[in-house]
């Protein structure tokens, strides 16, 4: 299926109907007055009215990312949706679509986002798609992934989930060095063009070395990670527009590294290695092997990140503040959508205060949305 006939927006009146919505919840919660949500209700109309799109100002672009966010039944970390940065890079690259000016804008916000180690809360927001036009897409995932080679017996070297963009991005000419943490290059497809590809500079991309406090072996193992998430392929839809590029940068909670990371047996499986350094028997599950790898796998992600200074919380902290958010949005009259699957920990979830509660994941606008992966679903241009 075309990425190109998935990205145009849907028919003018339900983009209409979705801006009517944002506008009036603008209002709702006090960012407009009444006769100012009246007023943009008709310039909207216009707009559409004329060209079948429109353009949002600056502050719709702001609070309505920061309320899909709210809205996002994927995230634990929802507590600080009001702190969010929005950068509007929406007239990046202009109209002819300049490859070279999209990555250095991408660029600049992972050093923004990194702020030293203070990891900022960051979305940054690219050309919207207009009605036969699509918006730029990157095929990466995350801004910051590592890249993964199938060897000859079926294992892989480096990282199992990005095995297939690795491959296609050796396709377009890529040359891989081989290594366990390779930093994927950035891949970039303007519509109607052919992708492209970009090497990160090296202080784009700040990385954590893994030790911990009381086995000394345990930095011997080599084991790293960059030191914040960019989520880069997700649509943000909001107000009946899509923005096919809206890169969302945060901080780690220390369970998804240790315990999903570095630790699942589709992704870096290094628990049987950990085990065999603790000196425990791998060979029978009544060991608790597995658990007891994990734990300290997960304590030493922990003590790293706040060795180098690099922002990071544990998931009892984060289950706390969203109990807390939950709170403050039921006292607010709105709903706290959920997917409870996701945002319990991988880890220790039962000690959690979210473990015994119930969520509804119903998805509501704006929010963020999956989109098909660029290079099988027809490129970006198509």
């Amino acid at each position: 299926m075309s990425t190109s006939r998935l990205c145009v927006p849907v028919a003018t009146g339900a983009v209409a109907a979705e801006a009517a919505d944002l506008v009036n919840q603008l209002a709702a919660e006090g960012h407009l007055s009444a006769e100012a949500a009246q007023r943009r209700d008709r310039e909207v109309a216009n707009e559409l009215a004329a060209t079948g799109t429109y353009r949002q100002s600056a502050e719709e672009l702001l609070l309505g990312s920061r309320i899909a966010w709210r809205n996002n039944p994927q995230c634990i970390g929802k507590f600080y949706w009001k702190g969010l940065e929005v950068r509007d890079c929406r007239e990046v690259g202009g109209a002819g679509g300049d490859e070279g000016a999209l990555f250095e804008a991408l660029v600049e916000h992972l050093r923004l986002a990194w702020n030293g180690g203070r990891v900022r809360l960051l979305l940054s927001v690219f050309a919207s798609s207009e009605p036969g036009r699509p918006g730029p897409r990157v095929w990466n995932g995350q801004l910051i992934r590592y890249a993964g080679y199938r060897r000859t017996d079926g294992s892989v070297q480096g990282d199992p989930d990005s095995v297939r963009l690795t491959e296609a991005v050796r396709q377009l000419g890529w040359r891989a060095r081989g290594t366990e943490y390779d930093v994927l290059p950035l891949v970039i497809q303007w519509p109607g063009r052919e992708p492209r590809w970009f090497d990160l500079p090296p202080d784009a991309v700040p990385e954590v070395r893994i030790s911990h406090p009381d086995y000394p072996w345990f930095e011997r193992l080599g084991l790293r990670w960059h030191a914040f998430p960019t989520i880069s392929d997700q649509i943000l839809e909001l107000g009946g527009l899509r923005y096919p590029l809206a890169p969302f940068s945060a901080w780690y909670t220390c369970t998804e590294i240790g315990a999903r990371n570095l630790s699942d047996t589709n992704r870096y499986d290094k628990l049987p290695e950990i085990a065999r350094g603790m000196g425990l028997d791998t060979g029978r599950d009544r060991t608790l092997w597995r658990d007891r790898a994990l734990l300290e796998l997960t304590a030493a992600v922990l003590h790293s990140y706040d060795e180098a200074g690099v922002s990071i919380i544990d998931h009892h902290f984060a289950t706390k503040q969203f109990v807390r958010h939950e709170e403050r949005e039921h006292k607010s009259g709105r709903r706290c959508p959920a997917d409870w699957s996701a945002i319990v920990p991988a880890t220790s979830g039962s000690t959690t205060p979210i473990w015994q509660r119930r969520y509804d994941a119903t998805r509501i606008h704006p929010n963020f949305a999956p989109q098909p992966v660029p290079w099988t679903s027809g490129g970006a241009g198509d």
